[in-house]
C-alpha cells in the first residue's frame, strides 16, 4: 500500500528552476517587510516561550513548519521553539514544563489551551557519530537516538526539507534562512537538505513526508529529493508501525 501511494505521488514529479533570491554568506536575514509575516498571527503562547527564553539569554526562535505555513498565507496548527538552552534549562524558565522523549529529548511547556514544543539545537548526523551515547543508528543507517546538542546552523542543516528549516524571532519579526528555504517555497520545490538518499536512511519516514507535502501544498519535488524514493521504499517496512 505504501508503495503504490509513493508510486502515484512520484509518478511525474518535476524539478523546476528557482528563481534569482538575494543571498549573503550563511545566513539570510528577512526583515518584516520581505517576509510578510504579521506578529498576530502567532500564537501568544510561542511568542511567550520565545520571549521567556531570550530574556534569560538564550537563542529562540519559532521554527519548521510554522513559518513555512505563515510564508504561505496560511494558519499553523501548531508552533514550535528551537533554543540554545537545553531541556533542563528550558525547564527552569517555565514552571508548568516537562521533558519528554528519549530519540528525541524535548520540553513541553503548558498554557491553559496550548502546548508549545521545545526543541534544543540539535548537531547533523555526522558530528554527532563522535558520540555514540547520545546518537544511535541501526544496521540500515535509521537514527534511533540523537541527543547531541550544537548550534543554530547545526540545527539548520540536520531539518529535512529546506521549507522546514525557517526560523522565525517574533521580537525583531525576521525569518533566518541558510538553506534557501525561502527561495525553495516562492518556487513551490520540496527539497531535501544535504544527500538525499543519506537523509532517508536516517529516517524513511521522510520519503512519505515528502509526498504529504507535495500533496498538501500543491509543491513539485526536486528531481535529487526524488530519486532515492522507488529504491529506498522497503526501508518503511522497518519503521515502527506509530511512526507510520
Amino acid at each position: 500500500m505504501i508503495k503504490k501511494f509513493i508510486q502515484k505521488v512520484f509518478g511525474s514529479g518535476k524539478s523546476r528552476k528557482p528563481a534569482p533570491v538575494k543571498r549573503g554568506d550563511g545566513w539570510r536575514v528577512y526583515s518584516q517587510v520581505e517576509h510578510g509575516i504579521h506578529r498576530e498571527d502567532l500564537s501568544q503562547a510561542a511568542i511567550s516561550v520565545c520571549e521567556g527564553l531570550q530574556r534569560e539569554g538564550y537563542q529562540a526562535f519559532v521554527v519548521g513548519g510554522a513559518v513555512r505555513d505563515l510564508l504561505l498565507g496560511r494558519h499553523p496548527k501548531d508552533f514550535d521553539v528551537a533554543t540554545s538552552a537545553t531541556p533542563e534549562q528550558v525547564r527552569s524558565v517555565f514552571r508548568r514544563s516537562r521533558i519528554i522523549g528519549r530519540r528525541f529529548r524535548i520540553v513541553h511547556v503548558m498554557f491553559r489551551d496550548e502546548t508549545i514544543e521545545v526543541s534544543t539545537f540539535r548537531s547533523s548526523h555526522t558530528d554527532a557519530e563522535a558520540n555514540e551515547h547520545n546518537s544511535r543508528a541501526d544496521e540500515h543507517g535509521r537514527l534511533l537516538r540523537d541527543n547531541v546538542y550544537g548550534n543554530q546552523q547545526d540545527d539548520a542543516i540536520r531539518r529535512d526539507f529546506t521549507m522546514n528549516a525557517l526560523f522565525y524571532d517574533p521580537a525583531r519579526e525576521e525569518v533566518w534562512d541558510s538553506v534557501h528555504g525561502v527561495a525553495d517555497i516562492q518556487n513551490k520545490r520540496v527539497v531535501m537538505i544535504g544527500d538525499p538518499e543519506a537523509r532517508y536512511r536516517e529516517d524513511p519516514v521522510r520519503m512519505l513526508r515528502a509526498a504529504r507535502l507535495a500533496s498538501k501544498l500543491g509543491f513539485a519535488i526536486d528531481a535529487a529529493t526524488e530519486k532515492p524514493i522507488r529504491p529506498l521504499a522497503p526501508l518503511l517496512d522497518n519503521v515502527p508501525t506509530a511512526r507510520l
